[in-house]
């Protein structure tokens, strides 16, 4: 799969997830969801990775992904707090 058919896969899953569960839970239960949902395509998912980031051949950190899919794409996981102020403006 390409990066782009890969991402535009990603985006439809997370759209799914938010469409059904909408706003108010905690990350975790967004990020099983989401898991479940790109698993339910067939894509590999692993959450909560550990990654060694290299800048110019050197190790200079590791990373704790929320996922990773497809062995190449993170995500982060981030729920909206269904007070922030875009959220009040509909109400």
């Amino acid at each position: 799969m390409q990066d782009a058919a890969l991402t535009e896969e990603i985006i439809g899953c997370a759209m799914r997830v938010h469409q059904t569960l909408g706003p108010g839970f905690l990350e975790s239960v967004y990020q099983k969801a989401l898991a479940h949902e790109l698993s339910k395509t067939g894509l590999k998912v692993e959450c909560q990775r550990a990654v060694q980031v290299v800048y110019d051949g050197v190790v200079v950190g590791d990373f704790i992904a929320d996922m990773l899919v497809a062995d190449r794409c993170l995500s982060r996981i981030r729920p909206c707090n269904p007070w922030c102020r875009d959220m009040r403006r509909n109400l």
